[in-house]
């Protein structure tokens, strides 16, 4: 928590945020459980790909630490989010599916619950803000999904998304605040335990928080002396929220962080929140050109794509912050989750016509 307190001194109580919004949920009552979690597994392995972990020597010398990468970017849709999305389209009754699943997302999550949903043979209206990148939008259309583009933000969106499911009946799937789909975001965790059983922490990019929460539940359950770490992008207005909840013990409703990590502007919920209070160790904060110094060597030494987002977690291991901090030293084997590789290369091929 080291790096917690010295955020604390950053952001005196009456700078930089809004009302702090309190949760009182006990223990053993949140949104998903290690039970979840494994039902989701069994739900969703005959349609998820159980991804790979790679190695990078290169990285293992500039970090001094063995780097363990769970790559979400081989998961179907090219992201985390179809385990969520998965888990959530086949929890559904077959009288409610056949009416459809509606969602709000900036990408990843659109693309993920449209695939699982045509694997369903189920409709999907998905609501995107204006500017998410033409390859996430791409991913929606190619898997059936019905588009919806609303002003890029979050009560835009969910304004949006409201409107549709009151017209069609259709089941709200949140991005990350919701129960199933925080499960089935547990189910990396599960794996990459099994995969890596010596892992001293993992580490996880933020901002919704489903993924880091699902993690952090079966994490802490398999092997509770584990860390988990968050990794949050500061953004151009420097506004990390998750950070500031973590240091003061209770939601602070911060801007959504101006960043070119798209798949990471979003804010922890109600659900979310309870469980990175209790579970998630520490959090790092990583800047704009901090997470593309970590695309660069992603991909020039592990020669994979990862989009902005998926190249958190290796910015905060490489960060100065992580580096010092006492309380992170002895985590000699780390975990990282490179959870998406949805990049918009369009503008690179561009060049070249």
């Amino acid at each position: 928590m080291a790096l917690l307190r010295r955020l604390l001194l950053k952001f005196p109580s009456e700078v930089r945020c809004g009302p702090c919004l309190k949760y009182s949920t006990a223990a053993g009552e949140y949104g998903a459980s290690l039970e979840s979690i494994q039902e989701a597994a069994t739900r969703i392995r005959p349609y998820a790909n159980r991804t790979p972990v790679m190695t990078s020597d290169y990285l293992n010398d500039l970090s001094s630490r063995n780097l363990f990468f769970k790559c979400e970017i081989f998961q179907k849709g090219g992201a985390f989010k179809f385990r969520g999305g998965c888990n959530a389209v086949f929890s559904l009754s077959e009288e409610t599916a056949a009416k459809g699943v509606v969602t709000h997302s900036s990408g990843n999550h659109a693309g993920a619950l449209a695939l699982a949903a045509n694997m369903r043979k189920i409709p999907a209206f998905i609501v995107i803000p204006e500017g998410a990148p033409q390859c996430k939008l791409d991913a929606v259309t190619e898997n059936g999904g019905k588009i919806t583009q609303c002003f890029p933000s979050v009560p835009e969106r969910e304004k949006t998304a409201a409107i549709i499911q009151e017209k069609t009946g259709a089941t709200m799937i949140p991005p990350y605040n919701y129960g199933p789909v925080i499960s089935g975001q547990g189910t990396m965790a599960l794996e990459f335990l099994e995969q890596v059983a010596e892992l001293d922490a993992i580490v996880v990019p933020v901002s919704g928080g489903g993924m880091l929460s699902g993690i952090a539940i079966a994490a802490k359950a398999l092997k509770p002396a584990i860390k988990v770490i968050a990794a949050e992008p500061s953004g151009k207005n420097e506004a990390p929220d998750v950070a500031l909840s973590k240091a003061r013990g209770e939601l602070v409703d911060l801007p959504v962080p101006d960043t070119i990590a798209d798949g990471l502007r979003a804010k922890l919920g109600s659900l979310t929140w309870p469980i990175i209070r209790d579970h998630v160790d520490d959090v790092v904060i990583v800047k704009e050109e901090e997470i593309i110094v970590a695309m660069k060597l992603i991909f020039e030494r592990m020669k994979v794509v990862v989009e902005p987002s998926g190249a958190v977690g290796l910015a905060a291991v490489l960060s100065n912050q992580f580096q010092v901090c006492e309380d992170l030293k002895a985590c000699k084997n780390v975990g990282i989750i490179l959870c998406g590789g949805n990049l918009d290369l369009e503008p690179l091929f561009q060049t070249y016509k």
